[in-house]
């Protein structure tokens, strides 16, 4: 009989087979989990565990590949959160299911409102946050997508730590803490087959959530949010990938509930927050290398964009225009399903920031 010992480690090196050399068949769900660790002023030592599951509905290729990835995390500085993100598809892509449920109690920087906010931390804004949205979006003809969509955003416990407590701010709209409910509806199109990772195909959304008092929420405005992606191949391995984002509010949103620009998304090198204001608008460009000729495992990318926030177009000046740019590896995760797991450094006038993930930023 074999020893617990021995079934650990038959079972440790069939794991690391099945996702290094991916072993399963094709049109097998797969699921990867891995610890992280992170570090940084606000959080001290950050530890969690990261995790990414892949599937085609009933096993069938022909359908788009579903993710679900997630994530859940502690701090030396009781700190934690979790993340859970989602798209979707049912058996010939007659539904499409794309959303989103986070909770922490976590720290974010404030830097004040707007796109000449200096670049000085005015605050440390520890709170409890929590946010539930989801799109619910069904095949109305080719590959027009049409549905309802809702967002759950609450802020509790907030707590406003100057950095410096002789610099004066206003505090924003929303420092008290808020619970807002939006409900909309949402048209896209969307011929992708990979969603981690698009060689080719072209991504379109528009959509409208308004946000009542009559919801419960404490605050009354509406969101109008734009995506557009473009994707086209090069060659047999490389890719050229466009993404322009808007996002448009109309009322009175809370601090929270702003356009963010930065994050590991779009403009990476920006940290998320740094900038927000009412709109925003941003695109950027990349070129995938996936994978370099000579090899079938490890590529590369080079991106960069440009965006920028604002409260009305009267307020747009040509100062507010921000660039930021990088480069990236690439390492081929599951090779059968063409999933990559990404590194990228980017670098802005303000610095830079690092960013591991699995999936291309968009």
């Amino acid at each position: 009989m074999e020893s617990s010992a021995q079934k650990k480690e038959f079972f440790g090196v069939r794991y690391f087979k099945r996702i290094f050399f991916d072993t399963m068949p094709k049109s097998r769900p797969q699921f990867l989990a891995y610890p992280i660790a992170a570090y940084s002023p606000e959080t001290n030592l950050e530890l969690g565990v990261s995790s990414l599951y892949v599937r085609y509905a009933k096993g069938d290729t022909n359908n788009r590949l579903s993710e679900v990835n997630g994530l859940a995390f502690y701090t030396l500085e009781n700190q934690f959160g979790g993340i859970i993100e989602h798209a979707i598809y049912s058996d010939k892509n007659k539904w499409f299911f794309l959303g989103k449920l986070k909770f922490q109690s976590f720290p974010l920087t404030f830097y004040g409102i707007g796109a000449e906010a200096p670049n000085i931390k005015l605050s440390k804004v520890e709170a409890f946050q929590f946010q539930l949205k989801e799109r619910v979006l069904r095949n109305l003809h080719g590959n027009f997508y049409g549905g309802l969509e809702f967002d759950l955003q609450h802020l509790g416990n907030v707590r406003f730590n100057d950095y410096d407590t002789s610099v004066y701010y206003e505090k924003p709209l929303g420092h008290e803490g808020s619970t807002n409910l939006g409900l909309g509806a949402g048209v896209l199109y969307d011929n992708r087959h990979n969603v981690l990772n698009v060689r080719h195909g072209f991504f379109s959304e528009l959509a409208f959530l308004y946000y009542g008092k009559q919801f419960g929420g404490k605050h009354e405005f509406s969101s109008v949010f734009a995506d557009i992606r473009w994707f086209h191949p090069i060659r047999k391995r490389n890719v050229l990938a466009l993404h322009t984002v808007g996002q448009f509010s109309l009322g009175n949103p809370p601090f929270n509930q702003l356009s963010l620009l930065g994050g590991e998304s779009i403009m990476r090198g920006y940290y998320l927050g740094r900038f927000r204001d009412r709109n925003l608008l941003a695109t950027q460009v990349e070129y995938r290398m996936l994978p370099f000729s000579f090899t079938k495992r490890w590529g590369a990318t080079i991106f960069a964009g440009t965006g920028f926030v604002y409260n009305t177009l009267t307020s747009i000046e040509s100062n507010h225009f921000l660039l930021a740019g990088g480069a990236g590896l690439r390492f081929l995760l599951f090779r059968k399903k063409d999933v990559w797991v990404r590194l990228d450094v980017a670098f802005t006038k303000e610095g830079q920031g690092v960013y591991i993930y699995i999936g291309e930023a968009f």
